[in-house]
C-alpha cells in the first residue's frame, strides 16, 4: 500500500509566494515535525512557495531528507484581478469546474496538475511520501477522490492540515489526520 500525506502549510503572513510563516506558523512547523516523528517517510515534495517549504523544513532536517520542489503544487490562482467578492467567485468554481476568471486557473486545470503529481508518486518506488501544498489545491485534490468534498470542507481546513491518501488495489481512499 502506498501512502501520500497531503499537508497544507502552516499559518502564514499572507498569500504571496514569498509570504513568511507567522510566529504561530513556525511553532506549527515544529508540531508537524512531532506529528510525523513516528511515521516512516521516504520522500518530501513541496510547493515552491516559501510558506510551504518553511512548514516542512524542520521535519526534513530531522529525517535528513531533501525537500523536492514541484511547481505543480503551487497555489491555484483564482484570478489576477482583485475581486471584492472573491469568496463567492471561489465558491462558484467548486460548482463549475470549467469556470475561469481573468488571469486565473479553472478548478479543472488546477486539479489536473495536482493529480499528475499524485499519480507520479503512486507510480514511483516510494511507499510513504509527504506533499506540501495550499488549501484550495488540496481541496480540489480531495474532491477528485471524494466527490462529496466541497466548498464547506475547504472552509473547514486548518493551517496546517493533513490528509492521508492510501492507494491499494487501484483504489484511493482519504482520511483527515490533523485534528
Amino acid at each position: 500500500m502506498k501512502k501520500i500525506y497531503v499537508v497544507r502549510h502552516c499559518k502564514a503572513e499572507g498569500q504571496s509566494p514569498e509570504a513568511q510563516l507567522t510566529d504561530r506558523g513556525l511553532k506549527q512547523a515544529l508540531d508537524l515535525r512531532e506529528f510525523f516523528s513516528e511515521i516512516k517517510i521516504d520522500r518530501i515534495i513541496s510547493s515552491p512557495y516559501k510558506r510551504a517549504i518553511t512548514s516542512i523544513r524542520p521535519l526534513a532536517k530531522k529525517l535528513k531528507i531533501q525537500i523536492e520542489i514541484d511547481t505543480r503544487l503551487a497555489e491555484r490562482i483564482l484570478s489576477t484581478q482583485n475581486y471584492p467578492d472573491w469568496f463567492e467567485k471561489l465558491k462558484a468554481t467548486f460548482d463549475d469546474f470549467e469556470l475561469k476568471f481573468e488571469g486565473g486557473e479553472s478548478s479543472l486545470d488546477a486539479t489536473k496538475r495536482i493529480v499528475e503529481v499524485i499519480e507520479s508518486i503512486f507510480n514511483s518506488n516510494h511507499e510513504n511520501t509527504i506533499i506540501v501544498t495550499h488549501g484550495n489545491l488540496m481541496s480540489l485534490l480531495l474532491k477528485h477522490f471524494d466527490k462529496d468534498f466541497g466548498f464547506d470542507d475547504w472552509k473547514n481546513l486548518s493551517n496546517p492540515d493533513i490528509y492521508l491518501l492510501k492507494y491499494k488495489n487501484n483504489k484511493v481512499t482519504s482520511e483527515r489526520l490533523w485534528k
